[in-house]
């Protein structure tokens, strides 16, 4: 079930400018994630992000490639987009998985607290986020953020 919090729309498209897109595959395996965003944090740089825009772009990656991993079906990639035009531009995240997996291990030895915020964050930082479906039952999370 998708929250109604997230809207059922594409990401957007670029209407001008450049575009510059780095995809990763995603292990199946939550312990190596950490590659996954040292991988992103090294894109961000390249891209000579602002340090402010660098690190809410990694909390994002953080919270969308954990849930595709921990409650979605493999295959799963992350894929991030900068786009600039002339007055400005936007960071897109997205992470696309296998869709949801049918029914969900109870882990008891997690605190209940210490869950359910990631969608919260991501809406704190995001210009607009959402999710897509595809016709292969695999589903896209994305959110947008603003760069200078």
């Amino acid at each position: 079930m998708i929250p109604s919090s997230l809207t059922a729309r594409p990401a957007p498209v670029p209407q001008s400018g450049e575009e510059d897109e780095q995809i990763l595959p995603l292990p199946g395996c939550p312990r190596l994630l950490a590659g996954i965003r040292r991988h992103a944090r090294v894109t961000l740089t390249d891209w000579a992000l602002p340090q402010e825009v660098a690190d809410d772009t990694l909390l994002v990656v953080s919270e969308l490639i954990s849930n595709a991993v921990l409650h979605a079906l493999p295959p799963a990639f992350l894929r991030l987009v900068r786009r600039r035009t002339e007055t400005g531009g936007t960071l897109g995240i997205e992470v696309t998985d296998g869709g949801p997996v049918t029914r969900r291990p109870t882990d008891h030895s997690i605190a209940p607290d210490e869950h359910g915020r990631g969608l919260t964050i991501v809406r704190a930082l995001s210009a607009a986020h959402g999710t897509r479906g595809g016709p292969d039952g695999s589903a896209t999370w994305w959110a947008e953020l603003s760069t200078p």
